[in-house]
């Protein structure tokens, strides 16, 4: 990461990408909306919107915070630029999923920053693994997860996916 600070009272980090300062922080009330859009965004610029997505996006308060997984907000000034979500799928183990940011603002670098942001959170709620679904489609977003440490898992370690767009599976080890 480039020179973030964090204020460890509130999980919030600060950096300079695309000439301003991001801010990025845990969700709060008001963000579900930019959340959906954002994620929509993606999803249908390469796939299609499928019944698991609307779920999630329809709903993040109930299908991730209120099942005890986290997710951050990438904001500059104002904007909701991204975002990155914790799934909780068992004790110790998380998913990164639903990481998204604006057109406008990729290539910035604001991608991996959630990423490490999210990899920081998750050693902070003593995760021992991350678990992530994508597609072999997506080979920036591959390349980055594999800087950051993750790996492919061989097929007989893959669990059964409730999207049809999944086909590379990856962890790592915290």
């Amino acid at each position: 990461m480039t020179n973030p600070t964090l204020d460890p009272a509130a999980l919030t980090f600060r950096f300079r990408r695309a000439g301003c300062e991001i801010e990025v922080r845990p969700f709060q009330p008001g963000d579900e909306a930019a959340f959906r859009s954002l994620n929509e965004q993606w999803i249908a610029k390469y796939f299609v919107i499928e019944e698991k997505d609307s779920e999630v996006l329809s709903n993040p308060v109930g299908k991730i915070l209120e099942r005890g997984g986290h997710i951050l907000m990438a904001l500059a000034g104002t904007s909701r630029i991204g975002t990155c979500a914790l799934l909780s799928m068992e004790p110790g183990v998380f998913e990164v999923a639903k990481m998204a940011v604006d057109e406008h603002y990729r290539g910035e670098g604001i991608g991996r920053v959630l990423l490490e942001c999210a990899i920081i959170e998750a050693r902070r709620l003593r995760a021992h693994r991350l678990y992530l679904e994508t597609n072999n489609r997506l080979a920036n977003a591959i390349h980055l997860y594999e800087s950051v440490g993750f790996s492919h898992l061989p097929s007989e370690r893959v669990m059964p996916s409730p999207y049809a767009r999944a086909n590379v599976f990856m962890e790592k080890l915290l």
